[in-house]
């Protein structure tokens, strides 16, 4: 569906494009600042506190962005054993960039309401008939498409399985002998995004939860 808008609404797609690139690279920053605040300097150190998309973007996660909707930037360098104290710095460092996407999510529901409310015709004509006209379709688009990958991008996250964000949460809270053999997990990261893949591709758990949490957040917002 985003490649369609590539040929049918190239300024939309440039649009959408950076402001899916933005929330990639703030998601990472909110990693980063959050290990800063508990000791951990290494983002810092290495030039990745910085809002330099070239810092962050993966290409391979960003293809996957602009025409899936699920993709990755590359990971901010944290180094766990610096963080005082450790358990909860591991925790606000793991949630920080789901909390960051929830928060975009939001912030462009709230956007897609007022525009529901101010520019109902074009709300309707955008994303019912297909017919984007003016700003007010533009920014339907935009805040429709960022505004649910986004929530996907969170909800993805937390999935509790490594490498994701969502193990690191669940390692926060096990105790801490624990640790070693979850940090093992890392080395069959592959096999964890062709289990997801299959799981979307074939319509599983993690498919049918995002699908439903995406028709929540579209009643939440435009009823």
């Amino acid at each position: 569906m985003l490649l369609s808008l590539l040929f049918h609404e190239p300024l939309t797609f440039a649009i959408l494009a950076s402001v899916l690139i933005f929330s990639l690279v703030l998601h990472e920053l909110g990693h980063g600042y959050a290990a800063y605040f508990f000791g951990d300097d290494t983002a810092r150190r290495m030039g990745r506190l910085t809002f330099n998309p070239l810092k962050h973007l993966d290409p391979i996660g960003l293809i996957l962005l602009l025409t899936a909707g699920v993709g990755w930037a590359k990971p901010v360098p944290i180094n766990t054993t610096r963080l005082r104290p450790y358990r909860t710095g591991l925790f606000v460092v793991s949630i920080a960039g789901i909390v960051i996407n929830l928060t975009l999510a939001l912030l462009f529901g709230i956007l897609l309401y007022w525009l529901k409310e101010t520019q109902p015709e074009a709300v309707y004509y955008t994303l019912v008939r297909g017919q984007t006209s003016g700003w007010a379709g533009i920014l339907t688009l935009v805040s429709f498409y960022a505004g649910l990958i986004n929530l996907v991008l969170a909800l993805f996250n937390l999935v509790p399985v490594p490498p994701l964000d969502g193990s690191r949460i669940l390692m926060s809270l096990l105790p801490e002998r624990y640790h070693p053999y979850i940090w093992q997990l890392d080395r069959y990261a592959i096999y964890t995004f062709l289990v997801i893949v299959v799981d979307i591709k074939m319509h599983g758990p993690l498919s049918r939860m995002l699908d439903w949490a995406q028709n929540s957040y579209l009643r939440l917002f435009l009823g």
